[in-house]
């Protein structure tokens, strides 16, 4: 029987059990590893944007623009337009994945970006349904 948590405190160990820890992560058991004094935890993906988009802490607002429609996430400067609200979404999830890029290279240190870790995380780990289903339902 699997052990109901997998803690490694080191990386070497947590290289030896490598098998182990993917296991645990996606059974959903908690499963970390101790780098000198850093904890990390390993998480099924799939999970992490599951429960991330149930928080989603960005509200995604779609109004009429002329004759087309407009797609922001107030608080982030990501927005998208496009003749119809399926274009407009196409748009805003190409946006949103040049913002995680950015983010991930440099945003992440200024101050008013580092917050969108959770927004970033949703972005790069989702497929595109994923992000068009959380666009259209919130």
């Amino acid at each position: 029987m699997a052990a109901a948590t997998v803690n490694y405190g080191s990386a070497r160990e947590a290289r030896e059990h490598f098998k182990d820890l993917l296991d645990a992560a996606d059974e959903g058991r908690p499963a970390t590893v101790t780098r000198d004094t850093r904890r990390v935890a390993a998480v099924d993906a799939d999970r992490l944007v599951h429960f991330l988009i149930r928080l989603h802490p960005f509200s995604a607002q779609a109004v009429p623009d002329g004759d087309g429609w407009s797609i922001v996430l107030p608080g982030v400067p990501v927005a998208a337009d496009g003749a119809t609200i399926e274009e407009a979404v196409d748009e805003m999830i190409d946006a949103l994945r040049e913002y995680a890029e950015a983010w991930t290279e440099r945003l992440r240190l200024a101050p008013n970006h580092e917050d969108n870790w959770g927004l970033v995380q949703i972005v790069t780990l989702a497929s595109d349904e994923q992000l068009r289903s959380w666009l259209l339902t919130v």
